[in-house]
Order: C-alpha cells, then sequence, then structure tokens
C-alpha cells in the first residue's frame, strides 16, 4: 500500500464548474438515433416514436447538453432534408458512416425530444459539402420568432410555433481529417468559419461559436491548425473545439489508465495556443474550450468507414466497457474539471449504443455500461467550484506518458451549502492506495463537514461488464472503513484499478 496525501483550502480554487461540462453527443451513425434514443414500435415509446426507457437513463446519467447532429455525419448534411412532413422527406446515402439516412428524425424532432430530456441543444453547421447560407438558413428557422422569417413561418408549418432557441452552435466538425467529407487546410476552414460567424451574428447576435480545432493531439496539423485558424476567427467565436478517445494501446493498461495526462496537456496546449494569438491581437478577450468529443474507444476493432458496406441502422461501434474503462472515464472527468478555467464545454460520445453509456436491444431493455456510473455521480455531485488540491502521490511509470501520479485526487465544494465532493482515482493496478485528505479550513460557523457516503467503482475483475442479462454487475457500491476524525482528516483506501466518490457536508 502507498500514502497519498491530500491537502485542501476552500481559499484556493480553479474555478467555477460550467454545467455544460457535463455534455453528450447525438449522431446519426449506427444505432445512436435509430434504434437508440428513436424505435416507434418499442413497448415504451412516446407519441413521437421516442423510447420512454431510454430517455429515463439520460435523466439518470444527468447530462445538460447535448450536440448534434454530428460528428463526421454533419459534413454531408442536408437540413432540409429534416423537416416538414416524414412521409415527404428524401432517403439519403450519408457518405460519412455509407448509411442510408431516411431523415425520420430531424431538427424538430431532436430539439423536442432533447427539451424533453431536460437538456438543450448544441446544434453543429455543416461546413464541409456547405457553408455560410444554410448555415444562417438554419439558425433563422430554429431561432426565429413566427412571423419574423420565412423560414421561421415554415417552421411553425411543421408545427412547432415556438423557437428552438440554441444558443451554441459548432462551425463545423473535425474540418483538419481527411476522412472528412468537405476536408479543408486550416486557412480554408478558418476563412469559411469566420464569414460563417460574422453572418450569423448578425443574425442573431446572442450565440455562443465553437470553431473546429484538430480532431485530435495526434494529427500533425494539432496546434499549428488552431493557431491559424484563431488567427481567422477569434474575434467571432468563444470556443475551439478538442476531440480525445482512448483505449490501451497494444494491450498497455498501466498507460491506458493514464489517459487523463493526454487530456490534460491538451487542455494547456490548445489554451496556450488561443492565448498567444490574442496576445498577438492585444486582445482582452478569453477564449475557452468546448471538448465535445470525450471517451474511451477501441478503435482498433474498428475498420474505419471506407471499409463499411451500404447499411440502414446497422450497429456501428458498440463497444462493451469495463471496469478499467470505467475508472478511465472517471478521471477524464477529473481532468475536465481540473481545467473548469478553461473548459466551458465536454460532451461525451456517444450518448446511446455507439460507444456509449447506454446500450439498448430492438425491442427489448436499455441499461447502464460501466461508464454509465461515473458520469452520472459526477454529473449530479461535482456542481460549484473546484478547489486546487495539493496532492503528494508516488509517481507511476507508463510508456506512453512518463512518469505520472498514482492518485489522481478533484475536489469540488457546493458555495452555498459547503458540501464537497472529493473525486479520486487509484490508477495502480497492483497497489492499493491509503488516502488521507485535512478538511480543517472547511469548518462552516463553527460546524465541520461530516461524512455523508464513499461509493467506489471497483472489482476483483477489471474486465467485468454489464449486459442485458445483468445489468447490474458493475455499480457503484458503498466503502466500508472510510473515517472522518474529530481532527477533520478524511482516511479511505482506494483498492488498485478503482475510481471513487466521497461525499461530505455540514
Amino acid at each position: 500500500m502507498y500514502d497519498v496525501e491530500v491537502g485542501l483550502d476552500p481559499a484556493f480554487t480553479v474555478g467555477t464548474v460550467d454545467p455544460r461540462l457535463y455534455g453528450s453527443f447525438v449522431e446519426h451513425m449506427g444505432r445512436c438515433v435509430y434504434g437508440g434514443i428513436f424505435e416507434p414500435d418499442h413497448p415504451t415509446a412516446d407519441e413521437y416514436g421516442f423510447r420512454g426507457d431510454v430517455a429515463e437513463l439520460v435523466r439518470e446519467l444527468g447530462v445538460t447538453v447535448i450536440r448534434y447532429p454530428g460528428g463526421n455525419f454533419v459534413s454531408g448534411y442536408r437540413w432540409e432534408d429534416g423537416v416538414g412532413p416524414v412521409a415527404d422527406r428524401p432517403r439519403r446515402l450519408d457518405l460519412a458512416w455509407r448509411s442510408l439516412e431516411p431523415n425520420t428524425v430531424g431538427t424538430d424532432e431532436f430539439c423536442r425530444w432533447a427539451r424533453g430530456v431536460g437538456v438543450d441543444p448544441i446544434m453543429a453547421v455543416n461546413l464541409g459539402t456547405r457553408g455560410v447560407d444554410a448555415a444562417v438558413d438554419l439558425l433563422e428557422y430554429t431561432n426565429f420568432a413566427p412571423g419574423m422569417t420565412a423560414l421561421a413561418d415554415r417552421r411553425v408549418a411543421n408545427g412547432h410555433k415556438d423557437p428552438h432557441a440554441i444558443r451554441t452552435w459548432c462551425l463545423g466538425n473535425e474540418m483538419d481529417g481527411p476522412w472528412q467529407v468537405g476536408h479543408k487546410t486550416a486557412d480554408e476552414y478558418g476563412r469559411l468559419a469566420a464569414e460563417t460567424a460574422r453572418a450569423m451574428r448578425r443574425a442573431d447576435q446572442d450565440l455562443e461559436l465553437v470553431a473546429c480545432g484538430s480532431s485530435n493531439s495526434g494529427m500533425p496539423t494539432f496546434g499549428s491548425w488552431e493557431r491559424i485558424v484563431l488567427e481567422h476567427t477569434y474575434d467571432l467565436v468563444d470556443h475551439i473545439s478538442l476531440h480525445a478517445y482512448y483505449e490501451p494501446v497494444g494491450g498497455d493498461v498501466d498507460s491506458f489508465l493514464a489517459s487523463s495526462e493526454d487530456m490534460r496537456r491538451m487542455i494547456t496546449a490548445i489554451a496556450a495556443t488561443a492565448d498567444h494569438v490574442g496576445a498577438v491581437r492585444r486582445s482582452a478577450k478569453r477564449l475557452t474550450i468546448s471538448f465535445d468529443e470525450w471517451n474511451v474507444w477501441y478503435q482498433h476493432r474498428f475498420s474505419g468507414q471506407a471499409g463499411l458496406e451500404v447499411n440502414e441502422n446497422a450497429p456501428l461501434i458498440e463497444d462493451v466497457f469495463d471496469v478499467t474503462d470505467a475508472v478511465v472515464v472517471g478521471d477524464l472527468l477529473m481532468a475536465l474539471l481540473d481545467h473548469c478555467d478553461r473548459v466551458a464545454i465536454a460532451c461525451q460520445a456517444q450518448l446511446v449504443n455507439v460507444i456509449a453509456p447506454i446500450l439498448t436491444q430492438t425491442g427489448g431493455p436499455a441499461w447502464r455500461q460501466t461508464i454509465f456510473h461515473p458520469f452520472a455521480l459526477t454529473a449530479r455531485y461535482a456542481r460549484g467550484t473546484v478547489l486546487r488540491a495539493a496532492v503528494r502521490t508516488p509517481d507511476l511509470a507508463t510508456q506512453r506518458h512518463g512518469d505520472v501520479p498514482a492518485t489522481r485526487v478533484t475536489a469540488v465544494q457546493d458555495p452555498e451549502t459547503g458540501a464537497l465532493t472529493l473525486l479520486a482515482a487509484n490508477r495502480n493496478r497492483t497497489e492499493p492506495a491509503r488516502l488521507t485528505v485535512s478538511l480543517r479550513a472547511f469548518d462552516k460557523d463553527g460546524r465541520p463537514l461530516r461524512l455523508l457516503e464513499h461509493l467506489a467503482i471497483a472489482d476483483a475483475d477489471p474486465s467485468a461488464t454489464n449486459t442485458a442479462e445483468h445489468p447490474d454487475r458493475v455499480v457503484p457500491r458503498p466503502v466500508t472503513g472510510t473515517v472522518l476524525d474529530g481532527d477533520q482528516t478524511v482516511t479511505a483506501t482506494l483498492p488498485p484499478s478503482s475510481w471513487h466518490l466521497i461525499r461530505l457536508g455540514h
């Protein structure tokens, strides 16, 4: 066993958590939409065809925003195909995933469903095969009041009198990726994004706009892409996007458990890049980051888009996640929280079936994957102010990331109640950690904190998964033996390869 000591003081903070940090992502891909959130013949389907059991799990998951409709899909999408009478909508070949898109679910249906499950939509526009006109037309259609323009009246005629009031818009998706329909150079994309942003702001000034960053940190364009794009768009956008997916490359589980080190470096690097552009422009504006695709994804199992047969709603990258994956997801959430001063939005990709926290069977049940649990617990309890934790922990050697902290700890305090949430990930696969956290600085009007609960995601079998037959094989379980003594010191044992949530209140 090794020791981990944590010092905390409510006076030392990182920043306030934007609720949009707990976002998700729905793309017209595989069974995410059709057979995922939407299945008209399902026993729980509502009057619009959306699965009620999935909707309940989405509410339980605690997502606050959902990015839509892509993803690679958006770069060839004609939004007009997905509005109006369903019987009149065309079937199209989606070039991104080589699927036949029936357009049964489109902008109106998605927005109505999203509001119904209590989330705000984030809309992506097509800057692959389209541009300024289509983006502004979609903005008018979704956001303008009845009688204001012909497109607003078209929405009303389609049965949606009230504007959808979408505030956050992504200017395309992964445009530096050669796999992207309409792939562009940084200058090409930057100029188009700037022109689109300028036109959208003329139509509606009350928007938040996200410029595309490079597709991942392994791209040769990473860093230089963001610099060039922001030289075009810095004064016109609010956020720059980041995307990252992680897996145990070559079976290297030790590096996989430390995946958040790469995420942390990405955030630091792109925040610095944005600040550099701002400094050169003598700008007082401070851009933030939209980490609008992140998750565990076993990409080595996916042969790529080019190898796909033309299909209609065929299952696609429906990875089944285990305990180790859940620990990694919990640690990635902690990295986002630890950078909440720069990360305003984050979207776990995707919501249902496609590398998702929720899986479904056609006509059958929906259930929680292992990765559902760290997200749901963090979204529920890690609200408020992230504290700057001083953590003393041994290092752990990894092949991909070098020496990394063996245990990561994140602390979030509710400024109104004084309640404190501790998140911890023990990345060591063989040794437990003895966690000690001093809370003497947290007395509120002479009332010390008390221990409310300690939940852990851990298992003697790190490859354990949840299935339709055994949906609760892996769930957060109460931990016994955790102590908060009279000296206001929490002591807990963290088993190897485990993720923890410890709640304290007055």
